[in-house]
């Protein structure tokens, strides 16, 4: 029997944290395909397909006409940003877009203005804009932005909300006392604890009004003892973190195939140039420090070195940004892998990935969005680890190891649309069918 899933009637309003390159990219896209100009491509939500029942039964229904996900035309958009421009004046500055395509949609980018920003400069040091709210206490701050997300829903006729972190990454740090208990936390935002993110503060907002969150950064946000106990008790769906688009995106495709082959890998090296205000950010050791952290993970928990010392023991993992601003939004990523094979014979991979960061990273957003509002539909409350798949460094509850490999996670999340949809689990095992044959024979 199936999930009791509350239908997707009304308008679905997409909140986002941070209106720069990725955003407006999905913005514009979104209104690009509601208008016929383009298609979504490298939305799962939108293309991907999904197999129901055994194979003999030919059942592969798009995963949009499979579960009950908002219509893109009765999506409605919203933002904060610390700089003023409008959305065509934000895609037109990321020039990840060709001006062609902004200007057929310009009346409807202009139309989105961005709301006032929290912002600490003391947690991303290389940005400074004036479209910034003031207040006393954190708490006030968090109290302006849940009036900003009802007067959105007020405005815009929303029947729900949904909010995806879009900002850029802050300062790496540690979790501490105050982020142990929704207690210490609420306490800290009147105290102004100076380890409470703007990040953070949002996350709170959302999270308090039953509003999903999820976060496409590295930084810590929602993935804290408070917050998560705070999502339990409002049953808000959460996510995160760290979308996962160019250079992790290849390595927890390829990674879980030389480990599958019990192929050895001794070294891989990694660098990236990257150009637009992601890049600028991570130009400063303490922000390059939480992508780090979020980038070198992915390596050691597909491979599991203490499980498979011979093959993986001695692996060296490099990971090193560059910031290079005549690429823009084209960043471009080097891997140099050392692997080896029978009675230990070297060989090596390179891998050259001209991607377009926010192209790659805009249908991840969007599909997040959908996913968790159909999450909060389906009465899933917490982490939803079977958003994994979008994720460089999945968020798990305590003490569990987070699942990196991109094929595993794709039947994690497959196999949870078919729970909540009432349809059998597949283990792929297909025995059933070769018995069958047997038995008709």
């Amino acid at each position: 029997m199936n999930v009791n899933v509350q239908n997707a009637n009304g308008k679905l309003g997409i909140l986002i944290p941070g209106l720069g390159a990725v955003a407006t990219t999905l913005i514009a896209g979104v209104e690009a395909v509601r208008q016929g100009l383009s298609q979504p491509i490298g939305s799962l939500t939108q293309m991907g397909n999904i197999r129901l029942g055994k194979r003999t039964e030919n059942r592969y229904p798009l995963i949009k006409d499979f579960v009950p996900l908002a219509d893109l035309n009765d999506i409605v958009f919203g933002g904060w940003d610390l700089y003023e421009d409008n959305v065509y004046e934000a895609a037109s500055k990321a020039k990840v877009l060709e001006p062609g395509l902004l200007n057929a949609i310009k009346p409807q980018l202009q139309a989105l203005v961005p709301m006032k920003a929290v912002f600490d400069k003391s947690f991303v040091k290389n940005l400074d804009g004036k479209n910034i709210k003031q207040g006393k206490t954190k708490f006030d701050l968090a109290k302006a932005v849940m009036d900003d997300i009802e007067n959105f829903r007020d405005a815009n006729d929303c029947n729900r909300i949904v909010m995806v972190w879009c900002g850029s990454t802050e300062k790496y740090f540690e979790p501490s006392e105050v982020h142990e208990s929704i207690e210490n936390f609420e306490q800290g935002l009147h105290e102004n604890h100076p380890m409470i993110s703007p990040s953070m503060i949002y996350a709170y907002a959302a999270i308090k009004l039953g509003v999903p969150f999820a976060n496409g950064a590295p930084n810590l946000t929602c993935d804290i003892p408070a917050l998560i106990e705070l999502a339990k008790e409002t049953n808000t769906p959460i996510a995160g973190k760290d979308f996962k688009t160019g250079q992790t995106l290849m390595k927890t495709i390829l990674a879980p195939g030389l480990h599958a082959r019990a192929l050895g890998i001794k070294g891989w090296f990694s660098t990236n140039i990257l150009g637009n205000r992601d890049g600028w950010v991570l130009d400063d050791p303490d922000n390059f420090k939480t992508k780090e952290v979020s980038k070198l993970s992915v390596l050691e928990d597909i491979l599991r070195p203490e499980l498979n010392p011979e093959l993986y023991g001695e692996l060296y993992h490099k990971v090193r940004i560059n910031y290079y601003p005549p690429h823009g939004d084209n960043k471009e990523s080097w891997d140099n892998i050392d692997i080896f094979g029978w009675l230990g014979y070297p060989m090596q991979i390179k891998i050259n990935f001209l991607c377009r960061d926010s192209i790659l990273a805009a249908p991840v957003v969007l599909d997040l969005a959908l996913f968790s509002d159909l999450a909060k539909r389906a009465g899933m409350s917490g982490i939803q680890e079977w958003l994994s798949f979008y994720f460089k460094s999945p968020q798990t509850l305590p003490g569990l190891r987070p699942e990196h490999d991109i094929f595993k996670q794709l039947i994690k999340l497959q196999n949870t649309l078919r729970h909540i949809m009432g349809e059998d689990l597949i283990t792929h095992l297909g025995l059933d069918y070769y018995q069958d044959l047997v038995e008709a024979l």
